[in-house]
């Protein structure tokens, strides 16, 4: 479709709907002279899955980057401009920078490169899948150290999703320091 450009990297974020952790966002240029297959959207496929297409992806990939916003900027400038933000530090962070971007979603970050936002394009594209698969499992073992820095509220078991469970565990401990508190469950408590 775009003959002229060379190197696509797709992005993507995870996290947009917890209320505890950062909003983690990946961007990955695919080698395409590498295919991976099995790149799907990262809520599609099991965690073991994941983990292995995550090393696959890592391994192979030309380039890869983790952007993140944290509770606080998230509660500062709400969860749409924080995972844009996030989106903008991935792309920063990568060590080879693309002509393309393919953006998960609907929104295009600040960032001077051109690209084109593409809905459910974690099932639909290669790159913003293996972004997905990466941002996923990149959250899913902060959420596994928050779990250990934060014993009880056991952030490993919903990942930080506002689960029955997490409410529960909310009500009964109190907000953390990783909580959202822009957020409508944590902001009840406040």
């Amino acid at each position: 479709m775009y003959p002229q450009l060379k190197i696509i990297a797709g992005v993507d974020e995870v996290g947009r709907g917890c209320i505890v952790g950062p909003v983690i966002a990946a961007a990955v240029i695919l080698d395409p002279k590498r295919p991976i297959t099995g790149l799907t959207d990262s809520k599609k496929i099991s965690a073991k899955k994941r983990d292995s297409l995550a090393d696959i992806i890592k391994r192979q990939s030309i380039a890869w980057a983790i952007g993140r916003a944290e509770p606080s900027e998230i509660d500062q400038i709400n969860i749409l401009q924080a995972s844009l933000l996030a989106m903008q530090r991935a792309v920063k962070g990568l060590s080879v920078q693309p002509d393309w971007l393919k953006i998960d979603g609907n929104q295009y970050p600040d960032i001077d490169c051109p690209g084109e936002t593409i809905i459910q394009g974690d099932l639909l594209i290669a790159e913003i899948s293996a972004a997905s698969i990466i941002a996923k499992v990149y959250r899913d073992k902060e959420m596994s150290v928050l779990d250990a820095l934060y014993p009880g509220y056991e952030f490993v078991r919903h990942k930080g999703y506002p689960t029955k469970l997490h409410k529960e565990k909310l009500t009964k401990l109190g907000i953390s320091e990783q909580h959202r508190r822009s957020f409508t469950p944590v902001r009840q408590m406040l």
